[in-house]
């Protein structure tokens, strides 16, 4: 299962988002939950470094599934807003098509 985290503040501000894990739809190479989850996020962190002046930093392991993003500035701009609000729409979609047993969705307050 992929376990994706939207992380916020307490005024409600995007802080970062953090995927890990393997959906296990098929086999590695196969897998077209994990594919459509991997171009999603990773769109996402190269959409905020080339379209914004958001500083932001990430992690990635391939073999956990694992990618963390979180902004390093306590304000964000409209327009990365405008990108986590649409990786949100785009994993949602894919939860909403194949279920969750597959992509588990959580928003955590930091």
């Amino acid at each position: 299962m992929i376990n994706v985290t939207i992380f916020r503040d307490s005024s409600d501000e995007y802080r970062g988002v953090s995927l890990v894990g393997h959906a296990g739809y098929a086999n590695r190479g196969q897998d077209i939950i994990c594919a459509a989850a991997s171009i999603l996020s990773t769109n996402l962190v190269n959409s905020i470094e080339e379209l914004t002046n958001d500083n932001i930093s990430y992690n990635v392991d391939e073999d956990t599934g694992l990618l963390s993003m979180s902004f390093c500035d306590k304000q964000i701009s409209s327009e990365s807003k405008l990108l986590v609000d649409s990786f949100i729409l785009g994993i949602d979609s894919i939860r909403e098509s194949y279920g969750d047993t597959y992509i588990k969705i959580s928003y955590k307050e930091v």
